[in-house]
């Protein structure tokens, strides 16, 4: 039986609207892949605004212990990539560490 993730882990950033494809196609290569290895899953969001885009990855993660190992031991410190202060609006300073409560996923 597949493991359940119990914890999400979630970035958030933000960049402007004219280098959003940019962003995204760079976020796709460098950050996500390294999740798609070490994650149970990985889900990313964009939001268009009017002059922004926000952009947010969401990594799932059997416990805290496991997300520890993933991040050498600091699961609650941003690890930007290398060209984020190119690309971002500001650098985030934090991140989002969940306790799963309900997990149902499919349509009806």
């Amino acid at each position: 039986m597949p493991t359940k993730p119990t914890i999400a882990r979630v970035w958030r950033g933000r960049t402007r609207r004219d280098l959003a494809d940019a962003y995204q196609a760079y976020l796709q290569a460098e950050g996500i892949p390294p999740l798609r290895k070490t994650a149970l899953g990985v889900q990313q969001l964009r939001e268009d605004r009017d002059e922004e885009t926000w952009f947010t990855t969401i990594s799932y993660w059997a416990d805290i212990a496991a997300m520890t190992a993933f991040t050498k031991g600091e699961p609650t410190k941003v690890h930007h990539l290398a060209r984020d202060a190119e690309f971002l609006i500001e650098l985030p300073e934090r991140i989002e560490i969940h306790r799963i409560l309900i997990d149902e996923q499919g349509l009806r």
